[in-house]
């Protein structure tokens, strides 16, 4: 299995947020967690509001405690709201089931992480997300 780099991870957030800069966001946080949940790097622009980080980090850690990207969550917390709810007590850890959490895997699909994004509408978020993955190599899986 390939290591989510800190220099990968770095890429990931720089990109996320020119992108985001490029179609005029909302001020944005990123996340990027690895496969174990360990947060490998992370930016908050100015302007953010108080938890918009705190609700990255969920973003991305729920998804890879899960292995969905949190479009996928979303989906089910709207079919099946008390399956995700008790998903807070197991996962050790936050949980946002809203889109912008998306998974990173390699070319062969492995699972290296998760990219959490918090600020504008949740589908801008994702799209930012999506932007960071791509420009560091890796593929995104947002969980469809």
């Amino acid at each position: 299995m390939t290591d989510l780099s800190l220099a990968s991870a770095q890429t990931i957030v720089t990109e996320a947020l020119k992108h985001a800069r490029a179609q005029n966001f909302q001020k944005l946080a990123v996340a990027v967690i690895d496969a174990r949940g360990a947060l490998r790097a992370f930016a908050a622009e100015d302007g953010t509001s108080l938890m918009r980080g705190e609700i990255a980090r969920g973003k991305a850690f729920g998804a890879v405690a899960l292995g969905l990207g949190s479009r996928a969550l979303h989906r089910m917390a709207q079919e099946r709201p008390h399956f995700i709810e008790s998903m807070h007590g197991v996962v050790n850890g936050p949980l946002v089931p809203v889109p912008g959490g998306v998974l990173i895997r390699d070319a062969s699909g492995a699972l290296l992480g998760a990219v959490g994004i918090s600020g504008d509408t949740s589908d801008n978020d994702e799209a930012a997300a999506l932007a960071g993955v791509a420009a560091a190599g890796f593929t995104a899986d947002p969980g469809k």
